[in-house]
C-alpha cells in the first residue's frame, strides 16, 4: 500500500511540475511579446541587433548574465525588470522577479 501511495504521489508531483512549467513557458512568451508595450522582439528580432534567442541557444549568453542585464541594463539595453513585472500575466501568476526571469529564459531557450 505504501508503494502505491508513493507512486501516486510521485506521478501527481510530476504532473504539477509539468503544468507549472507549461504555465511559466506561456508567461515567458507573454513577457517577450509585451514588455515595454511593444515586446522585446522590437529590438531583439532585427538583423542589426544580436539575436537574443540564438545567443541563448548557443550557450554564448548565460542565464546569470541575462538576469543581470534585465535587472541593471547594459549598453543600449535599458533595465527591463520593471517592464517585465508590469506585464499582466506576470502579475496574475504572482511571479517574483526571479520566477519571471526564469519564465522568459525558458521561453527563449526552448
Amino acid at each position: 500500500m505504501k508503494k502505491i501511495l508513493l507512486a501516486v504521489s510521485t506521478v501527481a508531483l510530476l504532473g504539477l511540475s509539468v503544468q507549472a512549467s507549461a504555465g511559466d513557458f506561456k508567461v515567458g512568451k507573454k513577457i517577450y511579446d509585451r514588455a515595454f508595450g511593444r515586446g522585446c522582439g522590437a529590438c531583439h528580432d532585427i538583423a542589426s541587433n544580436p539575436q537574443l534567442i540564438a545567443l541563448i541557444k548557443s550557450g554564448d549568453l548565460k542565464k546569470a548574465s541575462f538576469a543581470t542585464t534585465l535587472k541593471e541594463g547594459k549598453n543600449g539595453m535599458p533595465k527591463a525588470i520593471d517592464a517585465i513585472m508590469a506585464v499582466g500575466p506576470v502579475k496574475k501568476a504572482g511571479l517574483d522577479e526571479e520566477q519571471a526571469i526564469d519564465a522568459v529564459w525558458s521561453y527563449l531557450a526552448q
